[in-house]
Formats: structure tokens, C-alpha cells, sequence
């Protein structure tokens, strides 16, 4: 089927083309205001993909690229919905960037604002790529960038590791998306979405597409257990940058896993779905118990991460299992949390991610052991990071409730199923979810609590200064946004239906009135703007109520301190201690490392710390055996020419060999 280009498309590679031209420009002149200009094209972006969400496909042509393999460019309405996604997150994270980077001169300023566009400019050319030639190029071009944003202090032995660590995961990714392509693309000579669309692959070899693009699209995104780099690359990034991996980067993985398993293969037995579901909630609690032990604070986040892309690969796999069995309504209402979570995602972890970049530049360590109180110092940090705070941590009336109560309520209507099996397992799954939701508020409390409440732990935390201008700016967006797409959820439904409608065929509808009916009205409703109402009428009657009991007198005294008056920083919570009852319930599933002191000793001091089991299990072999493969590879080189002309000898007596036979 052919499509004419349409203004959108042309406006969204005008904004891509407009990303590479600033970060040229950064590389010339940096200046802080290119990232106010990188701002702008983001909004533009977000404002092309609302403009398209309704409208019909639109694709071209541009001759570009290698001979016969010019890149093909679509804006559907799931591409039209990541666009979305991306403009807006970007639009909040690169006002910040320019109050963040302020403080980057010469060669440092020039690459990251040169790698800083790029990152933007190829993740938004995945989304628009219409064949896997240009998706890979775009796949690539972002890979490579965010490593180099990554390593932007590549000094630090440490920032280097997680770098090569990213990288070679990224790599390996990418591989296996490359042979996923081939094995849909199956020997046409064609590599155009249109032609693979077209492709019927037997029912083998679309399987092995599907698992081949899980893997790839999994090691993008974070999925247990390919999700080693991910608490590695974050905390190394620059603040901005770890907000734009999280929040967009790992969604492009969920964009590209959705195109080919819904859009490019033919059809999907409903046990894709089971595989997805399972492998969600697995990295869903997997994050989510390991990121309650950290005491890291961008850490935490990284492995909040990976619990939130697992809740979004749940809701995609329940989708499937549902539109196996042919109920398209209950498909829609999964699919619909699930991208409503990949809109909200993208917001409230970048928004936690660049609060946390102001509390890195004011305290100068990532430790909540070293923070505490800086409510006091960073009212305005803390305020606007208690909105994403609320929002990921699922509480109404914010955004994240919205879709993790979705997708609720899609495990709550599952009606029986054919497969008994299934009939067993989607009940555990939504108590796992819910479990999931419920350690994910706990993770909150102990971030926002040590992290800014609390006594400052030290002289300089009390006099820290609060983030500049643009930096705020940027949280206030972002923060903005959580708040109204929790309030209005009718603004996300209808970007989110179209999307929805094109993947399965059906999609929520959306509500014309306050209440929030996913099914039924009568057995489940929900009005944000009611239960917002609600808590402010309450505020109101009590704020009236001490004006008229009290005459407004207000008294402030020292809080009770347990007829203890000489508490200090030293006797409140820390994160080791409020992360230590998880620690001890899950302990068989960490690597946990104690160094405890003997009685005896004059200067004790306590050590603990929490390891990966899977890098130990999984990673750790893997890497020796290549390592032991590499040395004995090594041998061949022995710097004697006789040996270099016997393998020349033995190479070519087994080409002859193999073209005889």
C-alpha cells in the first residue's frame, strides 16, 4: 500500500535535520541557550505527533543513504503516539539542561551538546523508520551517543566500565535485532516494513522473529536478566541524560518490540503473551526489591526503572494473551495501561532523574547516607520531586495511578479462559503486580524521606542552594504534566486510542464524563477530578476550621522528640536500615557481602552491600569463558612466518575442500 507524505512527517524530519543542525552548532560555539532551542524543537515534535495521532499514515522517501536503499520514513498512529512521548519528556529535561550544563566549558561543552542532540535527533528517527535499514542506522546513532553522554566524564575508571558494559550490550541487542530482521524479511531481497508486512512466515520462523526481537529489544530496555547495564549506565550519565535514557530511551524498545510483534508478524499465539507477562512481572519485582536496598540514590531510580518497563511489558503480554482469545475490548483496556504507562513513565522518571541532578549539584554525592533535610534548603526541588515522587509511586489523584489501576482492572475482568493454564497464572500475576506497586511506594517513602527530610546530616546540606532558573523550569513541566494527565486522563486516552485501535483492531473509549469506566460503570469507575475535589474541599474545611476555633493563630514548636532532646542527624533512619527488612526477606535471591567487626576491635565499623546474583550466575561465566576463548586465541599469534603460511595453507585447503563438496 502506498501513502502520500503528509505536512507531519515533513515537520517531524524538519525537527530531526533542526536537532543535528544545534548540535553542529554546539560543537562550534556551545552555549546554554542551544539547549533552549533543542527545548523548542522538542515542543514542536510533541505538538507534530498530537497533529498526526488522528490523521491518516504518512510515509516517504528520501534519497538518502547507500545506492537502492534510500530510507523510508512512516508516521503511523504508533509512531505518531512515541513522538508524543518523546517531544514531551525532552521538551522539560532540556530547559533543565540548560541551567544543568551550565557549568560544562570547552571540549566537554562541545561534545555534550553535540552527543546531546544527536541522542534526541536518532531516537526520534526510530520511531519514524519505515524499513530496517534506516532503523538500525537510527538504532545505532542513538546507541553510540548515549554512550558517548554516558562517558561524558570518562576520567573516572568506574564511568568507563559502565560505559563498555552499555555498549557491548547494545551491541549485543542489536545483533539480535538484525537477525530477527532477516528471518521476517525471509530472503525477498526487500527490507522495507511494507514488504516484511506483506511476508508470511510459517509459524517457526515467526516464533524465532519474535523471540530474536525480545532479546534485542529486551537488552534496550532493560528486561530481567539483561538488565546488567542499566543500574551501571544511569548513575554514570549526567543527570539529563540518565532522565532521557530512562524516560525515552528504554521506550523506544517497547516501540520497536510492539512494531514487530504486532504490526510486522502475521500473528501471535496467545503463549507470546504468556512469555511476555511472565518475563515483565519477573523484571517488575526483580526492580523493585533490588532497587528498596540501594543507598545510591540514582542507582534506586536505574533499578525503578527497570520495575516500571516490567509492569509495561506485562500489560503488552496480557494484551496478547486476551486478543488470542478474541476478547477485544479487555485486549484494548490492557494495551491502553500499558502505553498510558509508557507516557507516564517517561515523565515522572524524568523528572525524578533531573531532581535528583539538582540534589547531585548542590550535596556533590549520590549517597543518601551523606544527604538528608534538604527540604529546608530545596524547597523547590523538593516540592516538585514529591509530584513525581507521588506519581511513580501509583498514589491518586497523580498519573501513575491511573495506569497501574488500568491495568488492574484488566486482571480483575479476566473472565475464564480456554487455556486452564492461564486461568491459573493471571491471578498470580495480579497479585504480583499489586505487590509490585506496593514495593514501589515503599522505594518512594525511602528516597524522598532520607533524601529530604529529616535533620541535614552535615553543615554544608543545610546551606545547600536550591536548582537555578531553567532547571526549575524544567521540573515544573514535567511535574505540570504528571499532575495533568492524573487529573484529565481523557488527554492521554485519546492520544493513546488511535495507537491502540491500529495494534489490535479495537481501543478504550474515551470518557466524555469525569468518571473513568474501563468496562463497566457498575462495577468499577474512577473520577480523578472527584477525588481531587474531594481532598480539597477537606483541606479547605480544615484550613476554615482553625481560622474559626483558633482565630488563625498558628504556633510552631519543636517536633516531639520522645522526651529525647538531644537527637541529632545521626539517630534518624538511613537508607542501609530502612532497606535491611526487604534485604532480610529476599536475601536468598541477593548476593548480599557483610563486613562485621569483632568485638575486639577499636574502631568498628560496619559494611554491607548488595550484589546482582544474576551478574555472578549469568555474566561472570560468560565473561571468563570468553576471556579464556580470547587467550587461547591468542596463541595463534606466534610472530613466526611459517606458522602464518600453514594456516594461509590449511585455510585454502579447506575453501577447496568446502566448494568441491
Amino acid at each position: 500500500m502506498a501513502f502520500l507524505p503528509g505536512p507531519s512527517l515533513h515537520l517531524a524530519w524538519a525537527c530531526l535535520l533542526a536537532w543535528a543542525a544545534v548540535g553542529g552548532l554546539h560543537f562550534l560555539t556551545p552555549g546554554r541557550l542551544l539547549y533552549l532551542v533543542s527545548a523548542l524543537i522538542a515542543l514542536v515534535f510533541a505538538a507534530v505527533g498530537i497533529a498526526a495521532l488522528p490523521g491518516p499514515t504518512q510515509a516517504m522517501v528520501l534519497p538518502l543513504g547507500l545506492p537502492d536503499l534510500p530510507f523510508h520514513l512512516r508516521l503511523d498512529a504508533l509512531s505518531a503516539f512515541f513522538v508524543v512521548v518523546e517531544g514531551l519528556a525532552a521538551f522539560g529535561v532540556s530547559l533543565y539542561g540548560a541551567g544543568y550544563f551550565r557549568h560544562l566549558e570547552g571540549a566537554a561543552a562541545r561534545t555534550a551538546g553535540l552527543w546531546y542532540n544527536l541522542f534526541l535527533a536518532g531516537m526520534g528517527l526510530v520511531v519514524l523508520a519505515d524499513d530496517a535499514y534506516v532503523f538500525m542506522v537510527a538504532w545505532e546513532v542513538m546507541a553510540i551517543a548515549s554512550y558517548f553522554l554516558v562517558t561524558t566524564d570518562h576520567a573516572v575508571e568506574e564511568i568507563r566500565r559502565a560505559g563498555f558494559l552499555y555498549l557491548l550490550m547494545a551491541h549485543v541487542g542489536a545483533v539480535s535485532l538484525l537477525l530477527a530482521f532477516g528471518v521476517i524479511q525471509g530472503g525477498h531481497g526487500a527490507y522495507t516494513f511494507e514488504v516484511m508486512r506483506a511476508a508470511t512466515p510459517s509459524p517457526f520462523w515467526a516464533t524465532v522473529a519474535f523471540l530474536l526481537a525480545l532479546a534485542g529489544f529486551g537488552a534496550k530496555a532493560g528486561l530481567v536478566p539483561l538488565h546488567v547495564w542499566l543500574p551501571e549506565a544511569h548513575p554514570a550519565a549526567p543527570s539529563p541524560v540518565s532522565a532521557l535514557m530512562s524516560g525515552v530511551m528504554l521506550k523506544t524498545a517497547i516501540y520497536g518490540l510492539l512494531r514487530i510483534t504486532l504490526d510486522l508478524l502475521p500473528a501471535q499465539p496467545a503463549w507470546w503473551g504468556t512469555l511476555l507477562m511472565v518475563v515483565g512481572l519477573v523484571s517488575a519485582l526483580y526492580g523493585v526489591i533490588f532497587a528498596a536496598v540501594q543507598s545510591d540514590i540514582k542507582r534506586l531510580l536505574a533499578w525503578s526503572s527497570i520495575e516500571n518497563i516490567g509492569i509495561i511489558v506485562t500489560g503488552i503480554g496480557l494484551a496478547l494473551i486476551f486478543r488470542a482469545e478474541g476478547k477485544a475490548a479487555l485486549a484494548a483496556l490492557a494495551m491502553t495501561a500499558a502505553l498510558y504507562h509508557v507516557l507516564n513513565h517517561a515523565l515522572m522518571k524524568g523528572l525524578l532523574f533531573i531532581g535528583t541532578g539538582s540534589v547531585l549539584h548542590a550535596a556533590g554525592t549520590r549517597l543518601m547516607g551523606g544527604l538528608g533535610g534538604l527540604i529546608r534548603s530545596m524547597p523547590w526541588t523538593a516540592s516538585l520531586t514529591l509530584v513525581g515522587v507521588l506519581a511513580i509511586a501509583g498514589l491518586p489523584p497523580m498519573n501513575g495511578f491511573v495506569s497501574e489501576w488500568l491495568l488492574l482492572q484488566a486482571f480483575l475482568f479476566t473472565p475464564g479462559l480456554t487455556e486452564p493454564y492461564l486461568n491459573m497464572i493471571i491471578p498470580v500475576a495480579a497479585a504480583a503486580v499489586a505487590l509490585a506497586a506496593a514495593l514501589a511506594a515503599y522505594v518512594m517513602v525511602k528516597f524522598y524521606g532520607v533524601t529530604f527530610l529529616g535533620q541535614p546530616r552535615s553543615e554544608e546540606l543545610a546551606q545547600a542552594h536550591e536548582a537555578a532558573g531553567f532547571e526549575r523550569l524544567g521540573m515544573v513541566w514535567l511535574a505540570a504534566a504528571c499532575v495533568t494527565l492524573g487529573l484529565v486522563p481523557p488527554i492521554a486516552l485519546d492520544w493513546i486510542k488511535p495507537a491502540a485501535s491500529m495494534l489490535l483492531g479495537a481501543a478504550l473509549p474515551v470518557p466524555t464524563s469525569v468518571f473513568l469506566a474501563p468496562i463497566d460503570a457498575d462495577r468499577a469507575s474512577y473520577a480523578p477530578a472527584v477525588f481531587f475535589a474531594v481532598i480539597l474541599v477537606v483541606f479547605l474545611l480544615t484550613v476554615v476550621w482553625v481560622r474559626l476555633v483558633y482565630h488563625g493563630r498558628v504556633r510552631r514548636a519543636p517536633a516531639w522528640d520522645c522526651g529525647y532532646p538531644e537527637q541529632d542527624a545521626r539517630m534518624q533512619d538511613t537508607a542501609e536500615g530502612f532497606g535491611q527488612p526487604i534485604r532480610q526477606i529476599f536475601e536468598p535471591f541477593m548476593g548480599v557481602e557483610r563486613e562485621v567487626p569483632d568485638p575486639f576491635d577499636r574502631r568498628p565499623r560496619y559494611r554491607g552491600a548488595t550484589r546482582d546474583r544474576l551478574w555472578s550466575l549469568l555474566y561472570a561465566p560468560l565473561a571468563r569463558a570468553v576471556g579464556g576463548l580470547a587467550d587461547t586465541a591468542a596463541r595463534l599469534q606466534h610472530g613466526r612466518i611459517q606458522w602464518y603460511l600453514f594456516y594461509s595453507f590449511a585455510t585454502l585447503t579447506f575453501l577447496l575442500f568446502f566448494v568441491s563438496g
